[in-house]
């Protein structure tokens, strides 16, 4: 077909000739698409361990939430392992959520970021109790209706 045009994105000019030099995707990146992949799923309540919780609410308080909380990489050339900890709702099947973790990290980082992903490996070590791991209300308690 002689009149097809090629279709790209704007601002993206056509390829004339093999585009030279380098892209290096920095370990942070790489750990912002997992979290957030990770964060999607049903049954994830929160990505950290208890400190790494409690440091992660200090700066949100501050206004410098680390949106990679939780997630260690190690990236490559062309390959990345990634390390996910994570504290799950009550009520799902660990094992499946961390399969769904698992499965959704390597999908985000091998299409998002291009890298070849070795490993996903994801720690579970608490779970989250509706009403019983809440932070305590500072109210005081009301009188019972005589």
């Amino acid at each position: 077909m002689e009149n097809e045009q090629e279709i790209r994105p704007a601002g993206i000019p056509p390829a004339t000739a093999a585009p030279t030099g380098r892209t290096t995707i920095s370990e942070t990146a790489v750990a912002k698409v997992a979290a957030i992949a990770a964060r999607r799923i049903a049954g994830v309540y929160s990505l950290g361990s208890g400190t790494g919780r409690a440091l992660g609410a200090l700066r949100d308080v501050v206004g410098a939430g680390d949106l990679a909380q939780g997630v260690h990489v190690e990236v490559g050339e062309v390959q990345a392992a990634v390390d996910v900890n994570l504290v799950a709702e009550y009520g799902y099947p660990l094992t499946a959520v961390a399969d769904q973790v698992r499965a959704a990290v390597f999908a985000a980082v091998g299409e998002l970021v291009g890298l070849q992903v070795i490993e996903v490996n994801v720690e579970i070590n608490d779970v989250h109790v509706p009403g019983l791991n809440d932070p305590k209300s500072t109210d005081k308690p009301r009188p019972a209706a005589s």
